[in-house]
């Protein structure tokens, strides 16, 4: 069996790679990939060689992390998956995965590909939003209305209760976006949002200015935490982080992929989440360099790609 991959070569170089698949290890299944996205704040900037966490770059590079498919082999020690259940796995842009069964999440029949696949960031999100934990009564500001954005509020609105949660975003749809997941406030210009009025704020857009608004924005010892990647601008500490004795913490990747599965799953099950509208582009696999080209000159900028494979 053959598997088809995508390696960025070269600064805007994407080259397909094929190789046999090897036989599986004891512990691992293989996947046969039914959809994939593109999560533009990490792909794009490596794709563009613009990100500032990666210089110089080496090559070549996989792409891509977020895939969701059909379990069709599975290793003689594996005993949480068995042929044709759906994982979600970590193996990008590949028509077929191989990964260990601890590092794949098991995703229940009834649940579309779309917010299967967001159940990694949804993660991701949970663990910054779990640093802060914030109560029910406590006002909450999120900058940046992408992906990791729109996970925040929600899993804010949906998990901790969290009753008051404002947004700053200047772009009207995602904006509608952010109050559709429960933000009750979206200020398109920054300078509309109130100083020294929140408890807890988080980071989510990577621009340096939304964390200036932050901290101006933030109470007395009030507690922010960055949830972008830290790829696009350095964040700079204001005088008001001082004067107001602001704390702030970093969160990368998810707290613990399989526990949050479980509640994630079950809060979108049957119901319209109004997560699937995150993914504003869907293409096919073998368009896959195509877009790449198309968001790399800024010609089309989505939230999310949705990346068919069937």
């Amino acid at each position: 069996m053959i598997q088809k991959s995508l390696e960025l070569t070269a600064k805007k170089t994407l080259q397909w790679k094929t190789q046999t698949i090897p036989s599986l290890n004891e512990d691992e299944i293989l996947i046969k990939t039914i959809a994939g996205a593109i999560s533009l704040g990490a792909e794009l900037p490596q794709y563009n060689e613009t990100d500032p966490t990666d210089l110089p770059p080496t090559y070549p590079k996989e792409t891509g992390y977020e895939s969701f498919g059909e379990v069709i082999a599975t290793g003689e020690a594996v005993k949480g998956f068995k042929i044709g259940d759906r994982a979600v796995a970590f193996y990008g842009h590949k028509d077929y995965g191989i990964v260990k069964e601890s590092k794949a999440i098991f995703v229940p029949e009834e649940i579309p590909s779309q917010e299967a696949l967001l159940v990694i960031l949804s993660c991701d999100a949970a663990k910054g939003v779990l640093k802060l934990n914030p109560k029910g009564n406590d006002r909450v500001l999120v900058t940046g209305a992408g992906t990791m954005g729109l996970l925040t509020i929600y899993y804010l609105k949906e998990y901790m209760k969290v009753s008051h949660i404002d947004m700053v975003e200047p772009h009207s749809v995602r904006g509608e976006l952010a109050r559709g997941l429960g933000a009750e406030t979206v200020y398109k210009d920054q300078s509309e949002c109130p100083s020294d009025f929140y408890d807890y704020a988080l980071e989510c857009s990577g621009f340096n200015e939304a964390f200036k608004i932050l901290q101006e924005s933030l109470k007395i010892e009030g507690e922010m935490c960055i949830l972008s990647d830290g790829n696009k601008e350095s964040f700079i500490l204001q005088p008001d982080f001082f004067r107001k004795e602001l704390k702030v913490v970093g969160s990368s990747d998810g707290w613990d992929y399989a526990e949050h599965s479980k509640w994630y799953f079950n809060q979108i099950k049957g119901k319209d989440s109004g997560l699937h509208e995150l993914f504003e582009k869907t293409i096919t696999f073998e368009e896959l360099p195509q877009c790449f080209e198309e968001l790399g000159t800024g010609k089309i900028s989505p939230i999310k790609v949705l990346v068919n494979y069937c």
